[in-house]
Formats: C-alpha cells, structure tokens, sequence
C-alpha cells in the first residue's frame, strides 16, 4: 500500500472513530435534554396545578374544574406529550395527550433498537400534588418515546451528513498535499533506479523539503563514493590489463626467439644425425625419427600456445585478421561438431589497441566456453564497428536455457564483465530461442582509453 493511501485509511479510521464518540455524546445530550424538558413540564405543570388548590382553597373558586390543563395545553408547543392526574381519593383520573403518534417511523430499526436499549426513551415524570401538607393526587406527565427517537435520528442525520462532507474534504486536502510533498520520492527513486543500473553520473536535484534534500544530498554523495570507487578500480583493472598483455607479449616474444629457435635447431640436429645414421648406423635411424616427431609435436603447442597469447596476425595484420585466423582455427579443430561463423561490419583499424585486444580476447574466451560446456552446432560470431562504439556479439545454439551463470573460479563471463567494465563498455546476457547463450558486447571508441605499460 501506498503512503497516500495509508494516511487516507488511517485519516478515515480516524475520523469515523471521532465521529461515532461524537454521535455518542450527541445522542446521549438528546436524550438528556428530553428527559430534562419532560422534567421542566412536569414542574410547571405541578406549580399551575397547586396554584389553583390555592384559588379554590381560598374560596376565589375558578371557571373549570379542577384540575384545568388548559392554561398548560395554551403554552405548550410540543406535540407527543400526555398528562395524566389521579386524584389521591379513588376518583377517575383525569388524561390529556398534545398531538399524536407518527404514523410511520422515519428512522432505521436499528437505531430505534439501539437507541431503546441504551437511553430507554418515553420514561413518564411524576409529581405529587400536595398543599399544606394534604396531598390531593399525582401528576404524571409522559413524553413520546418516538418523538425523542425521531428527534435524536435526525441531530444524527444531520451531524453524520456535515461530518462526512468535512471528512472527504480534509481527505481530498490531505490526499492533493500529500501527492504534492510526495512528489520527490517519484524523483528519487528513479535516480536510485538509476544508479542501480550502472549509470553512476545520475544526480538528484535539491528539494524544497527538507528532509528530501537531505535525503538527496545522502545519495549523491553515495553515488559520488560509488563513482570514485568505480574509476579507481577502472583504471586498476584497466592497468592489470594492459599488464597481462604485456607479459603475454613478452612470454610470446620467448617462445617464438628462444624456445622456438631451440626446437627448430634440434631439428636440424636430428636431420643431420639422421643423414649420418643412414651411411653409418641404420640403427639409429628409428631414434631419430623418433625425436624428430617428439620435436615437431612441440613445436605445434608452442605455435598453438603463441596463438593464444599474442596472435602474429595481431601485431601485423589487425584485429580482422586475428579473428578470422581464430575462427579458422576453431572450424580447424571442432570437425563437423560445431560450426564457426564470422561477420565483420566496419573498419577495425579505427579501434585503437586496447579496445581491439580486449574485443578479441572476449571472442576468444566466448569460443572457449562454448567448446567446453555448450555443446552447441552452430556457433555465429559478429562485429560491427561504428562511429562511436564496437558491438560485438557471439551467439550459440548450446544447452543453455536460463540466467544468470554461478561464477565460477576461472575468468570465464567474470573476467568478460571486468573488461567490459574496464573500458566503460556494457555487457549483456540473453537466452536464444529455444535454447543457447546470447553475448552482446558495446564497447566505445573511445581516443582517451590509453595503453598504460
């Protein structure tokens, strides 16, 4: 539930919780203003009653006889009121009942059944008529229980109708302000949603409000923090980079000068120990072929191992003819298991060094995960080289169904993502249909990506 929501809910809790103890206190005023009304007529009518015994006692005598309601019933505006003397010497009472009944309810049942329950309404008031010490009957004056329910309905009615319409209107204010003060917190977390996704430069605006600006002003300097982390650990793992390329270099530059010179000069040796053998020992012959394969054999892991660590067609021919070779070389090697397809759109001379080794390095890590866990048929290779950045994606039809991949101890997608990273480019994930790994690289073209020795 929303924060609007819940402070309309509990507004409105509210407000009918005060409005019930109200409409309590307003019943129960009603009632006590009946009950004390029924009280007063009683009163009055008790001291009419006594003034004329007095009249009479004193021998004025009056026009009707006793007891006359009829001054009472001239200053009485209030319908439902019965009257009723009994005369203290067993004589017929005498009864007089203003207006009527009303002939049908115009109040819930329910309410005519709480409100009986609870105040138990037309209680009747009674007074004796006494004079000097004799008592000449009683008086009991009765009120219209329905007229009182009536009454106390419509004060609730009306009390229930003026607070409803206050109700809604404090809601609807309440509601317009809280989605005015509320508004920031679309803002922020956009931007928190932002910088969740990678793109550490967003920044929130200052608020009006106080807390929100702080709120705010704590988040940017969040994402400052996070920004300041992210570039140093760029430019350190944009150097162990360019530190691992150059030891590659080196170690490919050994191989070829020295480990390679040293198989090709015993190769010669056993070629010419081999030509002796055959005028004077033919029995060393076998041997030497024997070396001459042992050699040969590792000749070809070294040519295989500087393939992987340096391409000579890198450093002569570019990033184009790398990947072509290494896509050859893996056709070469899978037989008809997997096929190896390649697509280049764009110039790749444009790519500067780094940019270019690290999108090679990708393919040739991509290649090597799909010979190892795919199995995949068919293997699609693709990259396109624009104005502003290089996209590279390398798609197969392996075993592959869902994401993400557990990391694994090796470099495998993690040391792909760290490349990517490194050189601000962005990786992506995605299943092929029906099944197979999707990796799409952008990496920028970027003249300020220099190669740190």
């Amino acid at each position: 539930m929303s924060l609007q929501r819940h402070l309309i809910t509990l507004i409105t809790w509210v407000a009918l919780a005060c409005l019930l103890a109200i409409a309590a206190f307003v019943l129960y005023q009603s009632h006590g203003v009946a009950k004390q009304t029924t009280e007063q007529m009683a009163e009055s009518l008790g001291k009419q009653l006594k003034s004329q015994l007095l009249l009479i006692n004193a021998g004025l005598g009056q026009t009707n006889p006793f007891p006359d309601f009829g001054p009472w019933k001239k200053s009485v505006n209030q319908p439902g009121i019965c009257l009723r003397y009994a005369p203290a010497d067993s004589s017929l009472p005498r009864s007089l009942c203003i207006g009527s009944k009303l002939s049908q309810a115009e109040w819930p049942a329910l309410f005519e059944t709480g409100y009986r329950q609870i105040f138990n309404p037309g209680l009747p008031a009674i007074r004796p008529i006494a004079l000097k010490g004799r008592v000449y009957g009683s008086l009991t004056i009765t009120p219209s229980a329905e007229l009182e329910i009536a009454e106390a309905w419509h004060t609730v009615l009306n009390l229930m109708t003026l607070s409803s319409v206050t109700v809604f209107a404090v809601c609807l204010l309440v509601y317009w302000r809280i989605s005015r003060v509320l508004k920031p917190a679309t803002t922020i977390v956009a931007g928190v949603k932002e910088l969740e996704s990678g793109y550490l430069d967003c920044r929130l605006p200052t608020f009006e409000l106080t807390e929100w600006r702080h709120i705010a002003a704590a988040i940017n300097q969040l994402a400052d923090s996070q920004q300041q982390l992210l570039d140093e650990r760029q430019k350190l793992v944009l150097k162990l980079i360019n530190i691992q390329e150059g030891e590659r270099r080196y170690l490919a530059r050994e191989l070829h000068d020295e480990f390679g010179q040293c198989l090709a000069a015993i190769n010669a040796v056993t070629a010419s120990i081999k030509q002796t053998a055959l005028q004077q020992c033919p029995g060393l012959v076998a041997e030497t072929d024997h070396i001459s394969r042992i050699t040969a054999h590792m000749l070809l892991n070294v040519h295989g191992l500087l393939g992987r660590l340096r391409p000579a067609e890198f450093e002569e021919l570019g990033l184009a003819a790398s990947l072509n070779s290494l896509v050859a070389g893996w056709n070469a090697r899978s037989g008809d298991k997997t096929h190896f397809q390649l697509d280049i759109s764009g110039d790749c001379s444009s790519l500067a060094e780094v940019p270019a080794m690290t999108l090679f390095r990708i393919t040739q890590e991509c290649l090597t995960n799909i010979a190892k866990h795919a199995t995949a048929s068919n293997v699609s290779i693709s990259l396109i080289i624009g104005l502003e950045s290089a996209f590279l994606t390398v798609a197969d039809n392996g075993v592959a169904k869902t994401l993400p991949f557990a990391d694994t101890a090796g470099i495998g997608l993690l040391g792909i993502r760290e490349r990517v990273t490194a050189l601000q480019g962005r990786l992506q994930l995605a299943i092929a249909n029906p099944h197979g790994l999707i990796v799409e690289v952008c990496l920028p073209i970027a003249a300020n990506i220099e190669h740190t020795a």
